[in-house]
């Protein structure tokens, strides 16, 4: 009888903790080939003239690739690495090491599902399976207490339905040992340059990098779990950019936040588990309405545009509006690849309200530069914070509280660069 070999396509969920798609390969099949593919598409030259992907969030993708494959090779296994079109190159695998069913995590955004979509259609052809799973909410679909049709459109009322009438399932056991074919050329990881990214130029004033892979997420999840003036910050816990690439999973989130209260007897009012449901909100919502949240009418109408918006955009992403608060918080980002939540909503508020601007670019000018940038939680938050989302009135539960320091100190860090340092990398 012949072996049994499934191929596991990692997306986002660079992860072995925690990973279905793993642990279900692992336990039924012989051998296990685990691929990651680096897709053009997502390093092209985006609307706003820069890349799709920008060169931090690039970098930290590279950097979450590299430990996924460490991590796997502490299992005496080993990561193939490809670049190229994943319906072509999937096919290719599939026919060189005579794989039987390929593994995935289902997307909800459109450039994700199209992707899939196109890879089931090349493997169908040659006779071979792409089985779905749901690996990146805190909540399980199945688990919800109304189908995905019927979910409240209402933030407040989606979070008392699940919390109330909904558990979090157990986290997923991680493999005792992966067996791999015989692999003659596992591939080379990329070079920002070969992804056609520009190398991103740290700022000083940035403070400790942002460091890709699953090893780093783990770490940054005990560091807020031990630390209490972490814990209590009003922003976030600073997990996105590890969830957005599924270097940790929501759900062990969840359960290492659950069991840390229980242990050291602290109520269950940690803003982590708001932050983490947003999350899951955002990509049932996308599940359910696609498309309409990339229009700037959104579910409504679209907000008054000025007339020389093209201009005060420009002025908007080079931090030259004149509003400190504003200017300081998109030299942050040009600069990191990161701002606080508080940020986010006021830089948006700003364009959107003030400058009149249509929502969409700002949207996509996040694309390129977040390093956590994840389609649903970036697209509903600004159409929220236009007016034009599914829900607009549950400001209490989305508003982040304003930072612990001062705008006076963040500004000051953060004024436009001197000494050469540039603010628009």
């Amino acid at each position: 009888m012949s072996e049994k070999t499934i191929l596991v396509w990692f997306r986002n969920d660079l992860r072995i903790h925690d990973n279905e798609i793993l642990s279900e390969a692992v336990r039924r099949a012989d051998k296990v080939l685990p691929v990651f593919i680096f897709d053009p598409f997502y390093f092209k030259t985006g609307a706003c003239g820069g890349c799709k992907t920008g060169s931090f969030r690039t970098r930290f993708l590279l950097e979450s690739v590299a430990n996924l494959r460490q991590n796997l090779q502490a299992f005496g296994a080993e990561l193939v690495i490809r670049t190229g079109d994943p319906a072509e190159v999937l096919v290719q695998l599939a026919e060189e090491f005579q794989i039987s069913e390929v593994y995935h995590h289902r997307e909800v955004a459109p450039d994700e599902t199209t992707v899939s979509e196109r890879v089931e259609e090349a493997l169908w052809k040659k006779q071979l399976n792409l089985k779905h799973f749901i690996g990146h909410t805190m909540y399980h679909k199945e688990d919800l207490p109304f189908p995905i049709k019927d979910i409240p459109d209402s933030f407040v009322t989606f979070k008392k339905k699940v919390e109330r009438d909904s558990t979090v399932r157990p986290v997923v056991a991680a493999p005792e040992n992966i067996v791999v074919p015989e692999i003659a050329d596992a591939g080379e990881l990329p070079t920002l340059e070969e992804l056609g990214v520009p190398q991103p130029i740290d700022d000083p004033r940035a403070g400790d990098k942002i460091i890709g892979g699953e090893t780093e997420a783990l770490k940054r999840l005990h560091a807020y779990l031990s630390n209490t003036a972490i814990r209590n910050q009003p922003n976030s816990s600073g997990l996105g950019p590890w969830l957005a690439v599924g270097c940790i999973s929501t759900r062990q989130v969840y359960w290492e936040v659950l069991n840390h209260q229980k242990e050291n007897h602290l109520q269950n009012a940690d803003p982590l588990m708001l932050e983490l449901l947003w999350r899951d909100y955002f990509r049932f919502m996308f599940k359910k309405h696609g498309q309409q949240f990339f229009r700037s009418e959104g579910f409504g109408s679209a907000p008054d545009i000025a007339d020389n918006q093209d201009e005060l955009f420009e002025r908007w992403t080079k931090g030259q509006t004149g509003e400190p608060y504003i200017d300081a918080a998109m030299h942050q980002l040009n600069a990191t690849g990161y701002i606080s939540n508080y940020a986010r909503q006021a830089v948006a508020a700003y364009l959107i309200k003030d400058l009149q601007v249509d929502w969409t670019k700002g949207a996509l000018y996040f694309e390129e530069k977040l390093i956590d940038y994840s389609p649903a939680s970036n697209w509903g938050n600004w159409a929220f914070v236009a007016g034009v989302g599914n829900d607009t009135k549950s400001n209490r539960f989305f508003n982040a509280a304003k930072s612990a320091q001062s705008d006076d100190d963040y500004i000051g860090t953060w004024a436009p660069a001197t000494d050469g340092i540039s603010t628009t990398a």
